[in-house]
């Protein structure tokens, strides 16, 4: 526990400041997450990451992450980050070509995917950010809210298995107890910080939607824990001590930004 603590409070006052801060800093700051968060999952499948794919999956998702056309007037400003990605993609597919078949398309799906996961999800929390800090803070708070109630309400009363398969601990009266604590969180938040002038939609509108970010967030949590229990590793990372890597802490984000950008909330 105290290592959890002392790791918690340290990661807190290295991102805090850069995400209060924005701009570059923070362009910075979770460009280098998403690169460490692609690193964990080539460790994780057992992949050297200094290889052509691996090198590749990286600036992939750099490409997607950093805003690039704000520093490079000559970029089409919509497209400019996609496209600079689509150029990666077909370096993996022409790998086939220059291999003579010896690297096939399967081979160029993991890196590609890896890449594109990581890679959408952490620019949403950029654009987010660029909306102001409440956005961001919602998508916060509706994770940390969901892992919370799913906690406790799963330890006091959770007694149906939600996806033992994938995750045993979980509960489907855990999961509930989630929903329930974003809803509530989410009520308080958007009052406070008046929804309409943030996030483009009625406070009631962003309220019910929280219920849907909050089980995207918990799904978005079995889908890492899937693909650790596929590669059958415990964490996705040792970088944070007593917390995992960096996917560990972030899986549910990557999850709920896009799909809030996809609403219209920033």
């Amino acid at each position: 526990m105290r290592t959890r603590v002392i790791t918690a409070v340290v990661a807190l006052a290295l991102f805090l400041p850069a995400l209060v801060l924005g701009g570059l800093p923070l362009s910075i700051l979770v460009t280098v997450m998403a690169g460490i968060s692609v690193y964990e999952l080539f460790h994780m499948h057992k992949l050297d990451i200094k290889s052509f794919e691996g090198v590749l999956a990286i600036i992939a998702s750099a490409m997607l992450v950093f805003p690039l056309p704000a520093y490079f007037k000559f970029l089409p400003k919509d497209k400019g980050q996609f496209l600079l990605f689509f150029l990666i993609v077909m370096l993996f597919l022409g790998a086939s070509v220059i291999s003579k078949n010896t690297y096939s398309i399967d081979e160029a799906a993991f890196p590609v995917i890896a890449s594109l996961y990581v890679g959408v999800g952490f620019s949403s929390l950029l654009n987010a950010r660029k909306m102001g800090l409440p956005v961001l803070f919602l998508a916060l708070f509706i994770v940390w809210a969901t892992d919370i109630g799913a906690y406790f309400v799963g330890l006091k009363y959770g007694r149906h298995k939600l996806c033992p398969e994938v995750s045993p601990s979980k509960t489907i009266e855990g999961a509930l107890g989630g929903l329930l604590s974003a809803f509530i969180v989410t009520m308080i938040f958007v009052f406070l910080f008046e929804a309409k002038n943030y996030f483009h939609h009625t406070a009631l509108t962003v309220i019910f939607l929280s219920l849907l970010f909050s089980a995207v967030a918990q799904f978005g949590d079995l889908v890492e824990s899937s693909i650790k229990r596929h590669f059958d590793v415990k964490d996705s990372g040792k970088l944070l001590p007593g917390h995992g890597g960096v996917l560990d802490r972030f899986d549910s984000l990557l999850f709920i930004l896009p799909l809030m950008q996809l609403f219209k909330l920033f």
